[in-house]
């Protein structure tokens, strides 16, 4: 693998740090360093600016904008105008003046710079000192967003002098941010501004969101001055002759993602009463509740713990159900790059992280596409389909690609949902949530897939003109992967028609047994291309015949390859972006044997480029089950430190959320040997040379699974039960604490 790590933060078990100022890094640290609470997400951007590399972010979710271009004369089919999260209002806008000169660390003579994230609070901190040739002047910068009281933001500054200064400073609310390097996305309906405190009213200009903020300021010193401005409302501080001044600043945001409320949230919202010394108070318990239901401990290797830990952290950050509105975007609430949207990830990568530690979040986000199932049926009649087709990437339910290639030719998006429900019903045996919504999106996405399949001259059923997970092969005749997970959902659709048919709750989804019979005969015949003697299965008609290219030879410098290649060079090779049929091996892993996964993945491993972020954890997962203990490593290694080391080389976008979660796939799949796509819960634990031990927590069924695995054993111990599963291979009732020869 060409890639390599780019290492600069510290390394400990329950934070990342940043020692030194690393300027031509910075807009990487701002992702590293993001706070998010699912409702809001904030970058670790310099609230007082900074002459450097600076993506200043703060995002909503589910607050939206419409693009301003449309393609009046796309062809049907084709998305003619697309939506993105659209950066919001700063909370922080800040301006720090010293003796009359602006504070700006691109610029100063700096000491004992250091920024730190707290995994154990979410407190972020940024420290240093300036020199002047009056002396030195020392500053610290802290803010965190409540995981409780989601609105509310907190943030205190703290300056003290070696000499009397006199110090300004302006804390406001300001919505002329700048999206993707151009402002004007918002319109500042209102503002207020009273002594200390401030309110403003912004509205997005297509989709008529509207977020109001008030801000509440207390300060040590100092007189206050009532500022408003085009954009925002704010405080300016002035203190004349002072060695040391602190403020503290909390901000509650109001986010109307219908429209309904619109001006009416200044009368209703207001500052939160909670200090910022309780509120710091109730996010550390908050997060000493979570990491001792989540935490993954890892004795032996401390900078794959700070990966691990770092992933789990800022995956809760992004999401963990506070409304079943919200979905997983694939830079969560980091940065702009994927327009904020949705992928077919959320059901593949994130959703197993939620179904063993958030049983309802996992829920939402499967109601989330029902609740969506309308946009869906929308979009299969635009490509002349029957049923629904789920969009490859979203934020309303519509689809938002307006590149054909993808948003026309991949169907993962459909078969995850598919795959989703029945791995959150496997998991959970929640037959209701299967009865009242999950059968009709199975139904739906079935009747999709029919109409878009078709059978070929050979009689096989298939689907042509497609794109796989691998993104780097486009318009093929029979993606395995495609084929395979669409037999998969005809299966399971009829099967659950067949068991609960009879249910009022579902008779009124209108099947027929003409249609279930439909369904069972393209299952049946479904092609999948695959070859005894070697055991391999063909990616796509022709994959074996494409031109060789040797992925090991490309320059680190070329990367990311869509920067840097042509677009159509990509394609006129074999080599993969990610995982195409591995990843059908890692989701439907009963279905495939020992010798068809390693001879699988000896061919296809070598091919893959890992141009994406979900492609590490993949390999890693599978490696480990093949007892390629030393590959595995590597790749989880790939996988937790993806953006802490900045391997793609573009961490600076925002994180690698829905990859965040692979990372704990990584752990609990790979090395735990855990499988869940069958009627039984499966642990089959290995552990690294390296490790002297780690261990997880799985809650399935109402009962708390802890896994500790040592060298040669492992030992789970079931609080609150008594769970069936099988165990290094041994079907076993697991109840208090058993040990296992590994």
């Amino acid at each position: 693998m060409a890639k390599h790590a780019e290492k600069y933060i510290e390394t400990d078990g329950w934070s990342i740090t940043e020692k030194g100022f690393h300027k031509q890094k910075n807009a990487v640290s701002e992702s590293l360093f993001s706070l998010g609470n699912e409702y809001c997400g904030l970058r670790g951007y310099a609230e007082e600016g900074v002459s450097a590399p600076s993506l200043q972010g703060c995002y909503f979710n589910g607050i939206y904008e419409y693009a301003r271009e449309t393609h009046e004369t796309a062809y049907k089919g084709i998305v003619k105008r697309g939506h993105y999260m659209v950066n919001a209002v700063n909370p922080l806008k800040t301006h720090i003046l010293i003796d009359g000169r602006k504070l700006d660390t691109g610029k100063c003579a700096l000491e004992d710079y250091e920024r730190r994230l707290d995994f154990k609070s979410g407190l972020y901190t940024r420290s240093f000192k300036i020199k002047t040739r009056k002396g030195k002047i020392s500053f610290v910068f802290s803010r965190f967003l409540s995981m409780t009281d989601f609105r509310n933001l907190y943030q205190r500054i703290e300056i003290n002098s070696d000499f009397p200064a006199d110090i300004e400073i302006y804390a406001g609310l300001d919505f002329g941010t700048k999206h993707g390097g151009k402002a004007g996305r918002w319109t500042k309906i209102a503002s207020a501004a009273d002594g200390a405190d401030c309110s403003v009213l912004g509205r997005t200009q297509s989709t008529n969101q509207y977020i109001a903020c008030f801000q509440r300021v207390q300060c040590d010193c100092g007189e206050k001055e009532a500022v408003e401005s085009k954009f925002g409302a704010g405080v300016k501080i002035s203190a004349k002759a002072v060695k040391s001044l602190q403020i503290t600043k909390c901000v509650s945001s109001f986010a109307d993602k219908t429209g309904e409320f619109g001006e009416r949230l200044l009368k209703d919202g207001k500052p939160a009463d909670i200090s910022y010394e309780d509120a710091l108070k109730e996010n550390k318990r908050y997060y000493c509740d979570f990491w001792q239901k989540s935490d993954i401990e890892i004795d032996g290797d401390e900078e794959n713990q700070q990966g691990i830990r770092f992933c789990i952290f800022q995956l809760q950050q992004t999401y963990h159900g506070i409304a079943p509105t919200d979905n997983i975007g694939a830079k969560g609430l980091t940065g702009e790059a994927y327009s904020g949207h949705a992928f077919w990830d959320t059901e593949t990568y994130c959703l197993p992280y939620f179904l063993f530690n958030n049983l309802a979040a996992a829920k939402d986000l499967l109601l989330f596409r029902y609740s969506t199932l309308d946009r869906a049926k929308e979009r299969a009649k635009e490509l002349d389909c029957k049923g629904a087709c789920y969009p490859i990437a979203t934020l309303n339910g519509g689809e938002a690609c307006d590149l054909w290639q993808h948003a026309s030719l991949q169907f993962q998006p459909s078969t995850g949902v598919a795959y989703g429900i029945m791995h959150y019903v496997n998991v959970s045996g929640d037959v209701e949530f299967l009865t009242e919504c999950g059968m009709e999106m199975l139904l739906e996405i079935s009747r999709f897939l029919l109409s878009r399949g078709d059978y070929g001259a050979d009689g096989k059923f298939g689907f042509f003109c497609v794109m796989g997970p691998d993104e780097f092969q486009m318009m093929v005749n029979h993606n395995c992967y495609t084929n395979y997970m669409a037999k998969k959902t005809f299966e399971y659709t009829v099967s659950c028609f067949e068991k609960y048919g009879e249910w009022e709750s579902v008779k009124r989804l209108g099947v027929t047994q003409t249609e279930l019979e439909s369904f069972s005969e393209c299952a049946k015949k479904m092609y999948i291309p695959y070859d005894e003697k070697t055991k391999l299965f063909e990616q796509h008609d022709g994959y074996f015949r494409l031109p060789h290219i040797e992925v090991k030879d490309i320059p680190v410098e070329e990367f990311p390859l869509y920067y840097h290649w042509s677009y159509d060079r990509i394609y006129r090779n074999d080599m993969l972006k990610q995982p195409d049929v591995l990843m059908l091996m890692l989701l439907y892993g009963g279905d495939f044997t020992f010798e068809q996964k390693k001879a699988n993945y000896e061919f296809y491993e070598p091919r893959c480029i890992h141009e994406s972020s979900l492609s590490p954890s993949v390999h890693s997962v599978l490696a480990s089950e093949l007892k390629k203990h030393e590959e595995a490593l590597s790749f989880f290694g790939f996988a937790s430190r993806l953006d802490l080391d900045d391997y793609n080389r573009n961490t600076c976008e925002g994180l690698h959320t829905t990859s965040i979660a692979a990372a704990w796939l990584n752990i609990v799949y790979g090395f735990g040997g855990v499988r869940s796509d069958g009627e039984k819960l499966v642990i089959n634990p290995s552990i690294p040379d390296i490790w002297r031990s780690y261990s997880f927590r799985l809650n399935y069924r109402g009962s708390t699974l802890t896994v500790e695995v040592r060298k040669g054993v492992a030992a789970i111990t079931v609080s609150d039960g008594e769970v069936c599963a099988v165990v290094c291979g041994r079907e076993t009732r697991l109840s208090g604490t058993k040990e296992f020869a590994i």
